[in-house]
């Protein structure tokens, strides 16, 4: 049976002797420490030192060393005194003290609100000591400091050893069995050194294991080797082990890991004697008010003066010594800069801010000072001042006496915050004891007989690989490299998937991907594919090419493996996020079978899914398990006894090629190919990459109608990190959106008024706020998105792209925040002060939380949130319209010359001499009523609709040729509108970019605009209207239609736009069915304006509606009548013989490179031409602007 669980709560201080007790001072004999016990009232009810200040302290020597579980206090019976604060002090010897602190920051302990009740506070970690020492910090500001207490444990019984670094102690242990999995050795150590062994195995096998004490990067370490035959582990942990403290120390071999434990932070015979040691008496420095004053030696001391001494810090400056040189008027003063020792114009010493004990000696001889760093070993550095330097009558240490003091002191540099200890004047040691007793010198903020250093870099709280850097009172982590930010490197400042970058306007590329935000899994580059209405995102492997099989000598089987430039976590999350995934499975064949052979079944496969994977045996296009192609599945494959096109067996080329859809089966990993080796067997294959799009968690949404609706899920653990963010849109003027509680502490994010909001928590040192106030009404209905963040450091908060609010936590406070009840959702647990409106995408600590999924089931909840047109609309381009969707919106490129997931791609074309795209207007039905008798001769469907009354035509276009015809617009009145290049346009470099306007009444108005450049306005007086329009060509003409059929195009078109038609755009995306009919070679390019490469031959020259700089000059010529037809032909010249008003001249940015080779258009329609031009470098020959 199981050994009783002993109770280690028992009172240890009620029945101790008076003897036991000591205090720094006593206020009477009624009121001596040994009156200091719980519920007693003896003498004057309790324990009263003389004066009331922080310097005071109560002391119990326990008679031995004893296991302390929880400590109570009482304030003096019948009185107004009572302690509200007090600090806990630990010691095995009666001196160098510890600082015992809850949650490993807290220093202090609240105390009493009265002399009677009692205060208990049960220690989070038993300590185990001898000398308890209370010390008060605050106390009843109507009384003065009184005091009774009792702590509770048990007695602590362990064998101690005393090595004095030549000793050893040596332990055979009995032979045990061999079939052991799991050994361990554990022990408690103290030391003053930080080098040396502490342990040593051997065991059989040539196995052996050795902790050592190492100091690495300026820490001190222990450092654990085990080593076998085959194998070799070094593990190090640790932090200030020289403490003169007990650490403990575990170590546990498995048979295939080692874990060493030192103190709580783990890392993947009977003999029996005194534990002497020596006792140095250290003090600590906690602030800048912190000195202390020495009376130096006297005038009549030798020409020799020294001052020595240690000391340990995390601070790079700080004062260690001053005094003055009377004699000389001037002063010395020893101090830290940039972790190096300074002695006036002396330096030495390096990174001595490592929290490391270091030595310093000043030494003046004869006329020369020496500073000595770490006994000569660290640095020594000499000088030979022109006098005799002496300690004079005062030294200070740390920094100086407040100001208004009689003391002679200044100090110009930072004041000293760490420990200091072994003082030395003229080689005698100064006796702190005494210091502490005010019997010697005098002091200010210091802890006498402790050392109060903290590390808080161990263990880190800096995330994700964040370094951790720190000072006396804080810690910095450095993010740099990591992807994350914040002050623990908690956040990613990555988007979680290419949805979300796509809706912050990104284009296709490459972008990192964080798939679970602030969670493990690092981000990883990605391609994002947004040319589609669907984002894809696109993960490729090592060979996703078309790879031919060839047969290898002695093996039946072709295997291939995939490895994806994913980590394995990142593809399971991308899979499990997004929701649509698919991969490409090709198979072409010649002889060669794929899933079945008349004797059955055949090896070939491939292995799917998550993990290692599992063997599939369905080829793309068909549901898994079938053992069957997609034409099997769709009952068309070459021979119908098969259900792969391969297992048909034939001498002709075959293939069975379809897409993997199921998320379960994916990504493929490997590929095992069976019949490859019959002679006349041809094979390849193909596996293309993983795209998977819709991400599951963007747009995951609850709708909350009423101020008592809200979603509940289980409570929120985020005790030291917590970040929280979503989106969300309202009428309402205020709201909670979240709100988790705890016994006492809470977190809550809400809508404290139409423009502000605020973030609340209290994790135990009392509720902090974070407030962020808008410029505008946030009730407007539109999407807004909150990201707020709580660490141990501080809380920051931050809406839409407002500056980030932030407020520091207190240095030493409370840090786990303990929540224990249910986290609620757009309301609060009383169903008060609920919110109203659209939350989505909500995600804490980088989970999303299923909004959809439980609004389904919660009444006052819808599922989804229409409406995202009102916040996203903007990113629709060039006059596409945003259509709303359920979930997302999408942009209707339709009435533009664009394409595209924003309408941001023109749609370009190459021409050659014999290219013609003729778009023919729709007819539409119009009442035989409403024909005129002049237009009885013409096609019923004529209609006023057609009348070119105030239209609007753009294009860009890019070409060698001169003269050419860029757009023809004919009627069915045998008018036209042509729009010419010039022959005289000779150097037409730079991109045109004209918008025209005309208007057809019995004066025709034609408004002619060059980029931004000031519109003009072109009168040709007519009496006939240009309407009834009948077709646009662009590119050679029908010989019918005119006599300038001759020119033709050949080049670059884009962007051609009529009112809301766009010609090119119909040809080339939607040819079936078309009102266009194409003559000669169209071939689709990215020629157009916004992926123009300046270094082509040919630049391209955008007409269109004015939104750019004004780039070069235009001039009309006259119109003319022929044979009754207006011709309105508008000629783009920058030649000297067109006339002109005016013509300026402006350079503007080459692009950066200036070795790409040129290339036309023609020769390579699909060359991705730079968009990318930068303002500062020169102009080259063929970018000139010109104005009209």
């Amino acid at each position: 049976s199981d050994a009783p669980i002993r109770v280690c709560h028992s009172p240890l201080v009620s029945n101790l002797l008076p003897l036991s007790f000591r205090s720094s001072s006593q206020l009477s004999g009624s009121h001596g420490p040994g009156f200091a016990k719980l519920n007693r009232r003896e003498g004057a009810g309790g324990w009263s030192p003389l004066s009331s200040d922080r310097y005071q302290w109560l002391e119990v020597d326990l008679g031995g060393r004893t296991q302390i579980t929880a400590v109570s206090t009482q304030g003096r019976y019948g009185s107004s005194d009572w302690l509200t604060a007090y600090l806990l002090m630990f010691s095995d010897t009666g001196h160098n003290w510890k600082q015992h602190r809850q949650e490993d920051s807290i220093g202090a302990f609240p105390g009493n609100s009265n002399a009677d009740s009692v205060v208990q506070h049960k220690l989070q970690h038993p300590v185990i000591t001898r000398y308890v020492r209370l010390i008060p910090l605050d106390w009843n500001p109507n009384g003065r400091i009184g005091l009774r207490l009792e702590t509770y444990g048990c007695p602590y019984n362990s064998d101690v050893v005393s090595l004095d670094g030549q000793s050893s102690l040596l332990y055979r242990l009995s032979p045990r069995p061999k079939q052991m999995t799991k050994e361990s050795i554990s022990l408690i150590f103290k030391t003053l050194k930080n080098s040396g062994t502490l342990l040593h195995a051997e065991g059989q096998s040539a196995h052996s294991l050795t902790l050592e004490f190492i100091v690495r990067h300026h820490h001190l370490f222990l450092l654990c080797r085990s080593s076998s035959p085959d194998s070799h582990h070094l593990v190090s942990l640790g932090s200030l082990l020289d403490d003169q403290h007990w650490h403990h120390v575990a170590v546990e071999h498995h048979s295939t890991h080692l874990n060493l434990t030192v103190d709580k932070s783990t890392l993947w015979g009977n003999v029996t004697f005194s534990c002497a040691e020596p006792v140095f008496v250290a003090m600590t420095f906690t602030g800048p008010q912190s000195f202390l004053w020495l009376p130096g030696v006297t005038e009549l001391s030798s020409t020799a003066t020294s001052v020595g001494l240690q000391f340990r810090t995390w601070n790079k400056a700080g004062l260690l010594l001053t005094f003055n040189l009377p004699k000389q008027g001037a002063v010395v003063w020893l101090y830290l800069s940039r972790a190096r020792l300074h002695l006036q114009i002396l330096k030495s010493g390096s990174a001595l801010n490592d929290g490391q004990w270091h030595s310093v000696e000043l030494i003046s001889r004869q006329g020369h000072l020496t500073v000595s760093v770490d006994e000569g070993e660290g640095a020594t550095a000499h000088a030979s001042p022109p006098f005799l330097v002496t300690t004079g009558s005062q030294l200070f240490f740390g920094g100086c006496p407040a100001e208004g003091s009689s003391q002679d002191c200044m100090n110009p540099f930072k004041a000293f915050q760490g420990c200091m200890r072994l003082l030395t004047v003229d080689n005698q040691p100064v006796d702190l004891i005494m210091v502490q007793q005010r019997l010697m010198g005098n002091y200010s903020n210091l802890q006498i007989d402790m050392c109060g250093i903290i590390d808080r870099c161990s263990p880190s709280h800096c995330e994700h690989g964040g370094s951790c850097s720190q000072s006396w009172s804080t810690f910095h982590c450095n993010c740099s490299s990591t992807g994350y930010s914040g002050a623990t490197c908690h956040s990613s400042i990555f988007e979680q998937s290419c949805e979300a970058y796509k809706h912050k306007g990104n284009m296709s590329g490459y972008y990192y991907i964080d798939v679970d935000g602030s969670g493990h899994i690092r981000p990883q580059l990605i391609y994002c594919d947004m040319t589609e209405d669907k984002t894809w995102m696109v993960i490729q492997h090592n060979n996703t090419d078309l790879t031919t099989v060839r047969p290898s000598p002695g093996k039946n089987q072709h295997m291939a493996h995939f490895e994806y430039t994913a980590e394995e976590k990142q593809l399971a999350a991308v899979i499990g996020q997004s929701e649509h995934c698919e991969q490409e499975l090709t198979y072409h064949c010649r002889k060669s079978r794929l899933l079945n052979t008349p004797d059955g079944p055949l090896p070939s496969w491939w292995v799917g899914g998550p993990g290692a994977g599992q063997v599939q045996t369905y080829w793309g296009g068909a549901p898994p398990g079938s053992q069957q192609c997609s034409c099997g599945l769709q009952e068309n494959c070459v021979d119908p006894k098969h259900y792969c096109n391969c297992d048909a067996d034939r001498t002709e080329w075959a293939n069975d090629s379809g897409l993997l859809t199921h998320k379960e089966t994916l990504p493929v990993r490997s590929l095992v190919l069976g019949d490859v080796q019959r002679p006349g067997s041809e094979s390849a294959y193909r596996v293309g990459p993983l795209r998977c799009h819709g991400d599951e968690n963007v747009w995951n949404a609850a709708f909350f109608d009423k101020e008592t609706s809200y979603l509940h899920f289980p409570t929120f653990h985020g005790e030291l990190s917590a970040d929280i963010s979503f989106l969300f849109k309202t009428t309402s003027s205020s709201g909670i959106f979240l709100e988790n509680l705890g016994i006492k502490d809470f977190i809550r994010i809400e809508l404290s008024s139409s423009t502000e909001v605020l973030f609340s928590f209290d994790v135990g040192n009392g509720p902090l706020e974070v407030r962020v106030k808008a410029g505008s009404p946030l009730n407007d209905n539109r999407w807004h998105r909150i990201r707020a963040e709580r660490n141990v450091k501080e809380a920051s908060l931050r809406l839409d792209e407002l500056p980030t609010a932030t407020q520091e936590a207190p240095a030493d406070g409370h840090i786990h925040l303990q929540l224990n009840s249910q986290l609620f959702i757009g309301g609060t647990a009383s169903r008060q002060k609920g919110f109203r409106g659209c939350i989505r995408s909500l995600q804490l600590n980088g989970v999303t939380l299923d909004l959809e999924e439980r609004a389904k089931i919660t009444p006052g909840v819808q599922a989804g949130c229409p409406g995202h047109c009102s916040s996203y609309g903007s990113l629709c381009q060039n006059q596409g319209r945003c259509v709303e969707r359920p979930n997302s919106f999408s942009c209707d490129c339709g009435p533009s010359a664009y394409t595209g997931a924003f309408c941001e791609r023109e749609v370009s074309a190459s021409f050659k001499s014999g290219t013609a795209v003729s778009y023919t207007i729709k007819e539409p039905v119009s009442n035989e009523l409403n024909r005129s008798s002049s237009s009885s001769a013409l096609p019923s469907s004529i209609s006023s609709d057609m009348t070119l009354r105030a239209e609007n035509v753009s294009l860009s276009f890019r070409t060698s040729q001169s003269p050419a015809l860029l757009l023809y617009v004919g009627s069915y009145h045998r008018e036209y509108l042509a729009l010419l290049l010039n022959k005289h346009g000779e150097h037409l470099d730079p991109l045109t970019f004209v918008w025209f306007k005309v208007f057809t009444y019995l004066e025709i108005i034609i408004f002619f605009q060059i980029d931004k450049n000031n519109k003009e306005d072109f009168n040709l007086t007519s009496d006939v209207e240009f309407n009834a329009i009948r077709s646009l060509v662009l590119g050679r003409l029908d010989p019918e239609l005119s006599q300038l059929a001759s020119l033709g195009f050949t080049g670059c078109l884009s962007a051609v736009l009529f009112n809301s038609i766009s010609p090119l755009k119909a040809a080339l995306l939607h040819p079936v069915p078309s009102p266009v009919i194409v003559t000669g070679p169209l071939v689709q390019s990215i020629c157009g304006s916004n992926s123009a490469n300046p270094y082509a031959a040919e630049t391209t020259h955008h007409l269109s509606v004015g939104r750019g700089q004004p780039l070069v000059n235009a001039i009309r010529s006259d119109s003319a009548l022929i044979g009754g037809v207006i011709a309105v032909v508008i000629f783009v010249t920058v030649s000297a013989l067109a006339i002109m008003a005016r013509v300026l001249y402006r350079r503007k940015g080459t692009c950066q490179s200036q070795e790409v080779k040129t290339v036309k258009p023609e020769d390579s329609p699909e060359l991705a031409f730079s968009s990318q031009t930068s303002s500062q470098n020169g102009p080259s020959e063929n970018q000139k602007e010109y104005f009209i």
